[in-house]
C-alpha cells in the first residue's frame, strides 16, 4: 500500500520558517529533533503526484520517505516548486532535499550534491495523431520554423531543445504537465516533451485519440535522478545513500519504484560519477 505526504500547514511553516540567504548546513540530528525533512517536489507523475486534496505520492517521494524515517526523521513535508527554481530554493535553505526527477547533469552535479542514482528514463514527445509534422527529435523541431515545442520551465527538455538549435521564442514554457497536452489539443504548440513515463501517464489520463506518443525521442539521452543536497550537506547525503543502497541490495528499492513503471536495474547499473561526468 502506496502512504501519502500531506502538503499543507507543516509545509508551509517549514518554509516560512526558512533563513533568507545561503543556508546552514543541515545536521542530521537536528533534523530527527525537529521530527520532519523539507522536499522539493514537482508535479509529474510517475515521479512525483500531487492528488486534488494535496496527498502527494510517486516514485521519487515513496523512496524519500523510507529512507528518511530509517535515519530517524519520522516526516517529510513536501512543496510543489518549478525544475528552474528547485536548486535555488535547497541553496537558499527552503529545502532539505530534492525528490523530484530531477536528472544528473554536470552543471546541476557543480551545484548540489546528488545521491547515488534512482529513478531512469529516456524522452518522449506528444504530438497530434500522425505527427503530421513527423517531429521524432530536438533538432527535427529546430529544421521546422513552423514547429513549436511545450517543455517544462528549467527542465532538461527545455534545454535540450534550445542546445538542439531551437530558437527560444518556439520553446514555449509550459507550467505543468496537464497544461502542456491542452496546449497541444489547442494548437498553441506541435509538440510536448516529458520523460516518457510521465508522457504516457498524462497520454492515459487524457484519453484523447487525436494524440499520439513519440518515444523515444531519437537521438535524446537517458537520464537518471537522484535526491539532491546542499554542497554543504554531504554528510547529509552520504547516510542518505547508506539506506539507499541497503535498499537497493535487499530489493526493496524496486519493490517502490518498479509498480511507477521505472527499472531497479537501469539505476543500478550507473553511478552518480559516471552520470556527472557524462556531456
Amino acid at each position: 500500500m502506496k502512504k501519502t505526504i500531506l502538503l499543507g500547514a507543516a509545509a508551509l511553516s517549514a518554509l516560512l520558517s526558512a533563513a533568507i540567504g545561503p543556508a546552514q548546513a543541515v545536521d542530521l540530528e537536528e533534523l530527527k529533533e525537529q521530527g520532519f525533512a523539507r522536499i522539493a517536489i514537482a508535479n509529474e507523475p510517475p515521479f512525483t503526484s500531487v492528488g486534488a486534496d494535496g496527498k502527494v505520492s510517486g516514485a521519487a517521494p515513496d523512496v524519500a520517505r523510507v529512507i528518511f524515517e530509517r535515519l530517524g526523521v519520522k516526516e517529510v513535508v513536501a512543496s510543489i516548486s518549478e525544475y528552474g527554481a528547485m536548486i535555488p530554493g535547497l541553496q537558499a535553505g527552503r529545502h532539505d532535499a530534492i525528490t523530484a526527477g530531477l536528472f544528473m547533469k554536470p552543471e546541476r552535479c557543480a551545484a548540489v550534491a546528488y545521491s547515488e542514482p534512482m529513478l531512469c528514463d529516456a524522452e518522449a514527445f506528444a504530438v497530434k495523431k500522425g505527427n503530421p509534422l513527423k517531429l521524432k527529435s530536438y533538432k527535427d523541431i529546430a529544421d521546422n520554423a513552423d514547429a513549436k515545442i511545450g517543455a517544462p520551465g528549467g527542465g532538461t527538455e527545455e534545454k535540450l531543445a534550445l542546445e538542439a538549435g531551437v530558437p527560444r521564442d518556439r520553446v514555449i514554457v509550459v507550467p505543468d504537465g496537464q497544461s502542456g497536452i491542452k496546449m497541444l489539443q489547442d494548437g498553441r504548440i506541435d509538440a510536448y516533451s516529458l520523460p516518457v513515463l510521465s508522457i504516457h501517464d498524462l497520454m492515459a489520463k487524457a484519453n484523447d485519440a487525436n494524440l499520439e506518443t513519440v518515444a523515444p525521442v531519437l537521438g535524446a539521452p537517458v537520464y537518471c535522478d537522484g535526491a539532491a543536497f546542499r554542497k554543504q550537506d554531504v554528510a547529509l547525503r552520504d547516510a542518505y545513500d547508506v539506506e539507499l543502497k541497503k535498499m537497493k541490495e535487499s530489493g526493496e528499492f524496486a519493490k517502490i519504484i518498479e509498480p511507477y513503471g521505472f527499472s531497479a536495474a537501469a539505476a543500478m547499473s550507473t553511478s552518480r560519477e559516471k552520470l556527472c561526468a557524462a556531456k
